[in-house]
């Protein structure tokens, strides 16, 4: 089961019910994180951009960032009750904004507080638990303190990332503590990390032989195919990858310009994914350099003609 990784600010639910009219292989997606802390902000973005009706694509996981048990509990269970019988609580986000309020992989040196907040929720939510988390904040063995914890609670399954907080997305993922997570935990475990290759699935799958969930968030967004690829092998030509990316281009195009204000939004909002998009694509740099200087609407959309021509 391969999972699309949420990514702030990339797979909302335009992205996440585009995706799959043009690519394989992904069976769930995890929106991203609803904080608890404005609670009007947060009913905009639920009726934005969780409304059942307008999320027709990926089955959605919607995730929830809060250190709060009286907040979370009542948000689960309005998404609940609008159709979500599962939501995920976010104990991996990295960013300092988040993890400076003690949110996010920012609780995660705190294993009473993580049980304080088990206790609280799971007797009296409707929907299912899953919980995304890095293996530390600052050190990578925090993570063992907590599995024990885990081990106590019906918790559907445990999102690893094997990183700390303070490692953002540098350096390498630690999978002699992932090995220690997957040996000592009674939950299910997804896989989450630098899985950017059919060559990186096959020796992450052959070390971890248990593993038969994987979730994917820059690998999918530089190369779309990825879990079509891991699922049934690298079946289809450049040139035709190269079409259908760009129907798929300009099926977000189309979309982003009907809901966005003004064009500097929508070339905004296109240049994002092509930071990630553009590695799909030899001279990638060069690519994304060329979207990078795009000035106005006409100009990215001539740009992005001469890339998909050459």
């Amino acid at each position: 089961m391969i999972y699309l990784a949420p990514i702030q600010g990339i797979t909302d639910r335009i992205f996440r019910n585009i995706f799959p009219k043009y690519f394989k292989g992904v069976d769930r997606a995890m929106a991203p994180f609803i904080s608890t802390s404005k609670r009007k902000k947060v009913e905009t973005v639920i009726l934005r951009e969780l409304d059942p009706e307008k999320n027709t694509g990926i089955t959605v996981i919607p995730q929830i960032l809060s250190k709060d048990p009286d907040d979370f509990i009542p948000l689960a269970d309005q998404l609940y009750e609008m159709g979500y019988h599962t939501v995920n609580w976010n104990l991996g986000c990295p960013f300092p904004v988040v993890v400076n309020k003690g949110k996010g992989s920012g609780m995660l040196c705190y294993p009473l507080a993580i049980e304080q907040f088990l206790d609280r929720t799971i007797p009296v939510m409707k929907a299912k638990l899953t919980i995304k988390l890095r293996i530390g904040l600052a050190y990578p063995d925090e993570i063992l303190a907590l599995i024990p914890i885990f081990n106590r609670y019906p918790v559907e399954e445990l999102i690893i990332h094997p990183r700390t907080g303070k490692q953002m997305y540098e350096g390498d993922v630690d999978l002699d503590i992932f090995s220690r997570c997957v040996e000592i935990s009674r939950h299910e475990i997804v896989y989450n990390g630098d899985l950017d290759s059919t060559a990186r699935y096959e020796i992450l799958s052959k070390r971890f032989p248990s593993i038969g969930r994987w979730m994917i968030g820059r690998g999918l967004l530089a190369d779309p195919f990825l879990a079509e690829k891991i699922i049934s092998g690298d079946t289809r030509s450049m040139e035709e990858k190269i079409r259908i990316i760009r129907r798929f281009h300009d099926d977000l195009f189309d979309e982003y310009s009907k809901v966005m204000s003004g064009p500097a939004h929508i070339t905004d909002k296109m240049k994002s994914i092509w930071a990630y998009l553009g590695n799909f694509f030899e001279n990638s740099e060069k690519v994304k350099k060329k979207i990078h200087k795009a000035q106005n609407v006409k100009h990215y959309l001539d740009v992005v003609k001469n890339i998909f021509k050459e």
